[in-house]
């Protein structure tokens, strides 16, 4: 994990207005240095996967996504021994029990409901250090 106030963060969001939302809140946030930001779970892989990309410090990613949604791209990061020990976090607007039920099969450390205001957004950031931290 990388010293406190300077993590990367990868999020995976299709939704240009929540992806705007989400990237805002987490610049704002002193605890993460770098935000990076992929339009879908398949986006999130090549990123991954990417040699000369160093790996993230934690990955956030949307459930409902075009091409590979965020469950799918979470098998796969969390059956890959090169990425399953980044601390993956889920979110959405669905409440669907069989998502959260999945994701935490998986491992997924938090299945997170994506908020309606701006202001609750910058919840999400506060909440990912707190899980990680304890």
């Amino acid at each position: 994990m990388a010293e406190k106030y300077n993590l990367h963060i990868i999020i995976a969001e299709d939704d240009n207005d929540d992806a705007d939302v989400i990237f805002e809140t987490f610049t704002k946030n002193p605890n993460f240095g770098k935000v990076s930001l992929v339009p879908n779970g398949e986006e999130l892989l090549n990123y991954l996967k990417d040699t000369a990309n160093e790996n993230p410090d934690v990955i956030l990613t949307d459930i409902n996504m075009p091409i590979l949604d965020g469950i799918e791209a979470m098998q796969e990061i969390l059956n890959t021994t090169e990425l399953k020990n980044i601390p993956c976090f889920v979110y959405s607007t669905s409440i669907n029990p069989s998502y959260k039920e999945k994701c935490d099969v998986l491992g997924v450390k938090a299945y997170l409901i994506k908020p309606y205001s701006f202001e609750a957004f910058e919840e999400i950031p506060k909440k990912i250090l707190s899980i990680i931290e304890s």
